[in-house]
């Protein structure tokens, strides 16, 4: 838990130190578009997610390994430097945790808010506007919706808005029964 809660102040500084520059050089939305490849690439690759997090691996092997998958997704030459700058910090591990904070500092400069939503399965491009909608209403914002597919909470929805959770899904609400029926 130390560790997670250290990644995301150092990740905060660093998307902070990205967002400024990049904003600096009016490329927010470029490198807002990098980031979100990366994370992508994250998400779909084991080895990248590896490269970044084992030790084994020194800071010269993890920036060129990350400035390597920048330049074959043709990165904004801010991205490409900001990533080996990471890396040879020996930084690299913080970077989701720098992707979702400049992702939060961006939506905030548009007036958006970012929010994360699992559902047991996809939704359906109606059930799509409805949560927009009610959090448009909630928020008093426009909300960046990013959906997550968790089959194991097996139904319902989970809402992260910054650091609240709405948590309607059946999963939490059977584990609360079932922590209620030990304690009768």
């Amino acid at each position: 838990m130390a560790d997670d809660s250290n990644a995301a102040n150092v990740g905060a500084r660093y998307a902070q130190a990205l967002f400024d520059l990049a904003n600096d050089e009016k490329q927010v939305a470029a490198v807002e578009a990098d980031l979100n490849s990366l994370k992508k690439a994250l998400a779909e690759s084991r080895e990248l997610r590896v490269l970044i997090a084992s030790p084994t691996f020194g800071s010269e092997d993890k920036a060129k390994g990350l400035v390597g998958v920048g330049t074959s997704g043709r990165f904004n030459m801010t991205t490409l430097k900001f990533l080996g700058l990471l890396a040879s910090n020996g930084r690299a591990a913080a970077l989701p945790a720098v992707i979702d904070a400049f992702a939060r500092l961006s939506a905030a400069a548009r007036g958006a808010v970012s929010a994360e939503v699992t559902t047991a399965v996809a939704l359906t491009d109606a059930q799509a506007k409805g949560v927009a909608a009610a959090l448009r209403q909630s928020l008093g914002k426009d909300p960046e919706i990013t959906t997550r597919v968790d089959p194991a909470i097996l139904g319902g929805i989970k809402v992260k808005v910054g650091s609240r959770l709405f948590d309607a899904s059946l999963k939490s609400k059977l584990d609360s029964l079932k922590f209620a029926l030990k304690r009768a």
